[in-house]
Order: structure tokens, then C-alpha cells, then sequence
């Protein structure tokens, strides 16, 4: 076991409204809206790239021509049911031993639900996801959130049915809102749990500042170097009863509906994203 970083655990612990899981049923895609990356959106998924404008130019044809586009699609989506936004989300009580994180069944800790094994850096800081939860000789129960968010299996059927009509343009549109509405639903759950964790005040007030991650603590997914373990997301499809999404691990331990995606919420404020 390599040796614990010097991240420090002396940050309060929050208290969270609720133990175990909780599932939204439904949010509309007006609501999220806003926690989109319009700049993924636009320049990557959709194509529309800033060369041959000016900035000014470039700013004047988003506006005029391609913020229209999703304004039709988010209200074609709610009036037809297209993207379908749910979540489950939840708190569980935590300790970390090494480069693991213990979950606990109680509050109180004691009996073990589960744990996670993450890798640690070997340049660098030395870090590990583990190392910002208070670890058992400390004696205190800290607490981790874990949530899962997808825009449903008929957002990816819609997108599927206009490629086979030769609509590509259609499909280039929504299979990119459907990509990039999932993200935007992730951030709008992970404000949730900032809100009730009782640090959402720290934000950056603009939206395009808070989804460059300028919020305190950090939301993991897995995949990602520092929780690459795909099939860890079994786990947490487990303590988040995500059958109630109808969201499931399928080969490969890819999750399904395909636009889908589950991540580990980190409070403490020195927890940003990092390689290994």
C-alpha cells in the first residue's frame, strides 16, 4: 500500500437530509437546460465551429441560428416525451482504509455494505478518491453521495429511428442534445446534493463558471482515471436501487439506457479532478 497523501481531514463532515437513496421520477428538460454545456454542445457535438467569424460574428450566428435549434428540441422533448430525465441519488455513511472506501449499513458505521478500491497517484500528490473521507482510526463516520442520472432509453430509440430514415441532420441534433442532456442532468443532481449538503452557497454565480468545476468538492465518474473500475458502477447501481430508473449494467459494464451516467460525489473542498 503506498503511502497516504497529506490531504488533510480536518473540514467539517455535512449532515445530510436523508441516509440511503432517494429517486426523482421526472424532471423536465426545461429545468435542465441550463446545467448544458452549450459549448460542448454546439462546437463538438453539432459541428458548428467558430472558424471564418469574427467573435462577434460567431456570437450574433449562435444566438440567430443555432440557439433556436435547441429551444425547438427541448420543447419537442417535453411535449412529446422524448428525454425522459431521472435520477436516483442518495447519501451513505463512509470511512476509508488505504486506497479503500468502506460503506457502511448504518449510520453509527459498523456493519460493512460494501467497498471500493481506488488507485493512487505515483507522481505528483500521491492521491486516491479514498483519501479525502476520513479513515478508520479516526473514529468518525464521514459520508459520501453517490447518484446516477439518465435521459432514457426512448431518447436513444428517437435518435436511432431518424438514422434509419436518412434524417441525419435530425440526428446529429438530438443524439448530441441527448449526449450532452445527460451531462447537464448530472450537474443539475450533483447542485442538488451541493444545496443539501449546506455548501451550494460556495457556487461560482454563473452557470458557465460552475460546470468548469468551480464549486467546491468534485463529482467522479467512472471510467475516469481516478475510478477507472467500470464495473464498481454495479455497486452503485445496488445501493441506489436503479431499477427504479430502469437503468441497468450490461456488457462490457456499460451502462444502459445508453445515455446514462453514475459518479461518486466527494465533499471534501480538496477534491478535484486528477490523473494517476
Amino acid at each position: 500500500m503506498t503511502q497516504r497523501s497529506a490531504t488533510l481531514n480536518d473540514n467539517p463532515i455535512p449532515v445530510p437530509p436523508f441516509w440511503g437513496a432517494k429517486c426523482i421520477d421526472k424532471v423536465p428538460m426545461k429545468a435542465v437546460l441550463p446545467y448544458i454545456n452549450k459549448t460542448a454542445l454546439y462546437k463538438f457535438q453539432w459541428g458548428f465551429k467558430t472558424k471564418g467569424y469574427t467573435e462577434e460574428e460567431y456570437r450574433n450566428y449562435i444566438r440567430h441560428e443555432v440557439d433556436p435549434i435547441l429551444t425547438r428540441l427541448i420543447e419537442q422533448s417535453d411535449r412529446e416525451q422524448i428525454q425522459v430525465a431521472q435520477a436516483v441519488y442518495g447519501y451513505f455513511p463512509c470511512q476509508s482504509q488505504g486506497e479503500q472506501l468502506i460503506i457502511y449499513a448504518k449510520p453509527e458505521g459498523g456493519e460493512e455494505r460494501c467497498r471500493f478500491t481506488f488507485p493512487r497517484q505515483t507522481t505528483e500528490r500521491k492521491l486516491c478518491i479514498a483519501d479525502f473521507f476520513r479513515p478508520v482510526e479516526s473514529g468518525e463516520i464521514d459520508v459520501v453521495a453517490f447518484q446516477l442520472v439518465t435521459v432514457g432509453q426512448r431518447a436513444s430509440d428517437y435518435a436511432r429511428e431518424l438514422f434509419a430514415q436518412d434524417n441525419y441532420k435530425e440526428y446529429l441534433y438530438w443524439h448530441g442534445l441527448n449526449a450532452e442532456g445527460a451531462e447537464g442532468m448530472a450537474e443539475f443532481i450533483h447542485k442538488r446534493i451541493r444545496v443539501e449538503l449546506g455548501y451550494g452557497r460556495e457556487d461560482a454565480r454563473e452557470l458557465s463558471e460552475m460546470i468548469k468545476q468551480h464549486y467546491r468538492g468534485s463529482r467522479y465518474s467512472f471510467g475516469y482515471p481516478a475510478c477507472p473500475n467500470l464495473h464498481d458502477q454495479d455497486k452503485i447501481l445496488d445501493l441506489l436501487e436503479a431499477e427504479r430508473i430502469k437503468v441497468v449494467l450490461g456488457d462490457e459494464d456499460q451502462l444502459w439506457p445508453e445515455e446514462t451516467t453514475s459518479a461518486i460525489i466527494v465533499h471534501h473542498p480538496n477534491a478535484k479532478y486528477f490523473g494517476v
